[in-house]
């Protein structure tokens, strides 16, 4: 009986409403743990709006498509066309209640169709929460493991972001979804080092949960080099890089404000290059033309494929975080071991429970929200030999592949998923 249950045992779904493939911007954390697991033997779907939550555009689908499935490296997509909006209103949310149901509705049609295999396990990101309610219930559906995987702490960010408070009747009805999805999961994935803590909150017994943080697809930076490219290819401009979203928690008024200062100090030797999209970035871009600044540019975002080529240009990559309580938890940042692997010296203006810059000694460490330190950070690193930045990126890329590697991340996953079927 156990060998005719073998080839179902390796078939995964997972769902994230703002998954991603690789030749569009953003996180590929999904896909990139896919493409390992298919390379293992295993059947993999992602389930995912065609809408993007960051360019608020439809990315995927012909205007009388409703789904399509897309095969990317052995990995099926399946895109789902859920309700567009332009702004963070009523019209979101009305997107996330339709991804949910046609998640749910598509999840048990296509499978009848011969469309898709059906699941032995489905992983399902915690943002937003209702996507995993749906897949919670396709998996009771499909008699398939289900595991809860907690990225973004739903409803916390949004309460440490002044989004909503703990009084409000949607805070109760988002933590009441919370602890139901975390109770009824084989496994709790979860990608901040101090996620434990949280749950502890929620009455979740430590041995439930795994942490597998972000990783790099280092095979996307073959071909790159921690060595830095020389003034004269920038026209004695020390280029600093922000890649990622321009979002309400990137804390991106803090680069403005130390690229103000810099140049009210005379000093425009340094350029910032912002490259993303996001909620912010129309508001960034009329502050740095109120501000005259000379020394900003803006660029559109580009596809994670082409991340890596992108970062070639800098020398040296920077983020930036406001300082909220949410930090306690920790970072797990996208951007954050892209530079890393690429080989930049990073300068990190946060403060969080783990800190990899200090950790990997690949930077320079400035409080939050602070543009007078940034600044004067920014021109130290600047003035550092070239040996000593280029010593920096190495670092960076060594610990990424001691502790980022998507490989051997994967492997934390599979067997986790393993774990997670023997204890069906």
């Amino acid at each position: 009986m156990r060998g005719k249950k073998q080839a179902p045992e390796r078939t995964l779904w997972i769902v994230k409403q703002y998954a991603v493939s690789p030749d569009q911007a953003g996180g590929t954390r999904q896909f990139d743990f896919a493409k390992e697991l298919v390379k293992r033997g295993w059947k993999v779907v992602i389930w995912a709006s065609s809408f993007s939550y960051l360019e608020h555009r439809e990315m995927k689908l012909a205007s009388r498509e409703t789904w399509k499935i897309e095969e990317v490296e052995g990995v099926r997509f399946i895109w789902l066309r859920s309700f567009p909006y332009q702004r963070n209103d009523w019209r979101r949310v009305v997107n996330i209640l339709h991804f949910a149901w046609v998640l749910y509705r598509y999840g048990r049609r296509l499978l009848y169709q011969n469309t898709i295999p059906a699941p032995s396990a489905i992983v399902a990101f915690s943002v937003p929460l209702l996507t995993p309610l749906a897949a919670y219930f396709l998996a009771k559906h499909y008699k398939a493991a289900f595991l809860l995987e907690i990225g973004d702490l739903w409803p916390q960010t949004l309460i440490d972001m002044g989004v909503l408070s703990e009084r409000n009747p949607v805070t109760a009805l988002l933590r009441t979804i919370e602890k139901f999805l975390c109770q009824r999961s084989q496994r709790i994935v979860v990608s901040l080092p101090n996620a434990q803590e949280y749950l502890k909150l929620l009455s979740i017994e430590p041995q439930k949960t795994v942490y597998i943080p972000n990783g790099v697809d280092l095979e996307r930076f073959h071909g790159t080099s921690s060595k830095l490219p020389t003034e004269e290819f920038k026209d004695n401009q020390f280029t600093v890089l922000y890649v990622g979203a321009h979002g309400p928690a990137n804390a991106l008024d803090t680069l403005l404000k130390a690229a103000k200062l810099l140049q009210e100090w005379g000093d425009l030797s340094v350029y910032m290059v912002l490259v993303g999209d996001g909620q912010e970035k129309p508001r960034l871009q009329k502050l740095a033309q109120k501000w005259r600044l000379r020394n900003v540019e803006f660029r559109d975002s580009v596809p994670r494929n082409d991340v890596p080529k992108l970062l070639q240009e800098a020398d040296a990559a920077v983020f930036t975080l406001r300082d909220l309580p949410l930090y306690r938890y920790g970072i797990n940042l996208n951007k954050l071991f892209d530079y890393m692997a690429a080989g930049k010296p990073v300068i990190f203006a946060g403060h969080s429970a783990n800190n990899p810059v200090e950790e990997a000694r690949c930077g320079l460490t400035v409080p939050p929200e602070d543009p007078h330190a940034l600044a004067e950070t920014i021109l130290k690193l600047q003035s550092m030999s070239l040996e000593e930045r280029e010593a920096m990126g190495r670092r960076g890329r060594a610990y990424v592949e001691a502790h980022y590697d998507i490989k051997l991340l994967t492997g934390r996953l599979e067997r986790t998923l393993e774990e997670a079927l023997a204890s069906e």
